[in-house]
């Protein structure tokens, strides 16, 4: 099922604006918007309802379960976006208007200037994740500094939005046996890597493939403008909202399912 979408977000968002009083030959008439030069908004996919169980996750043995794929046949794929850099409210605006689901796996050291802008992003039902105090690349660190990163956000976003996060992303993807028992012994549920990337420039499958497969964890950014060039941060969503549409697949809330 097709999810409509606003007329005013289309109209706020990527209209080129309205018509002045100027003699400009190339001027719209008045009362008719100016033609837009953006790319029009995806018309979604609605998400199935949420499975009444949880699909079982791998065995960890006192660690642990690493993620980069959610076990499922659900046409469903996962947004989960790192750090906290920008805080653009277009972005936010784009995606409270859309209504689409999306973790955030926040940084202290990124986010924390102002986690009031991920707070009205998670009152809109999106979930706030942990992504360490500082983003060091865990691997080869010992298990009190590993704890240390990761026990300590989860304590600070305790005390930011009153709830602790269930799952855990390592900085650039780099972990070792001992972050896996480092995320375990700090109350989280699994380890969260991802199979495609989305980056400025584009999607990058790293699943072995060129498509997106069901349950398929989709790594994004909150990109700060000198990292996207001559796009915006919207559009870069926009694009890539809509490759996943295109591909049949609807966006769901990976904590449904982990």
């Amino acid at each position: 099922m097709l999810r409509g979408i606003a007329p005013l977000l289309a109209t706020a968002l990527l209209a080129g604006g309205c018509a002045g009083e100027g003699t400009d030959p190339g001027t719209p008439e008045r009362g008719r918007p100016a033609p837009s030069t953006r790319p029009a908004l995806p018309r979604l996919l609605d998400p199935p309802p949420p499975p009444r169980e949880k699909p079982a996750l791998p065995p960890a043995h006192g660690s642990a379960p690493v993620l980069d794929r959610v076990p499922t046949r659900d046409r469903v794929v996962f947004l989960t976006i790192d750090d906290g850099i920008a805080k653009d409210p277009e972005f936010a605006h784009l995606m409270r208007q859309l209504r689409v689901p999306f973790s955030m796996f926040l940084t202290d050291s990124m986010a924390g200037d102002d986690y009031g802008y991920f707070d009205r992003l998670r009152r809109g039902g999106n979930r706030v994740q942990n992504h360490t105090l500082t983003h060091p690349s865990l691997a080869g660190l010992p298990y009190a500094r590993q704890r240390a990163e990761i026990c300590g956000q989860q304590e600070r976003l305790q005390g930011e939005f009153g709830e602790r996060p269930t799952l855990f992303r390592p900085p650039r993807g780099h972990y070792d046996p001992t972050t896996l028992r480092a995320v375990a012994d700090c109350g989280l549920r699994a380890s969260v890597m991802w199979g495609v990337n989305m980056q400025p420039d584009g999607l990058r499958y790293d699943n072995g493939t060129d498509r997106l497969r069901p349950g398929e964890i989709v790594l994004f950014h909150f990109f700060p403008p000198e990292r996207l060039g001559d796009r915006t941060l919207t559009e870069v969503t926009v694009e890539l909202l809509r490759t996943i549409t295109e591909q049949g697949f609807a966006v769901a809330r990976i904590e449904d399912y982990v």
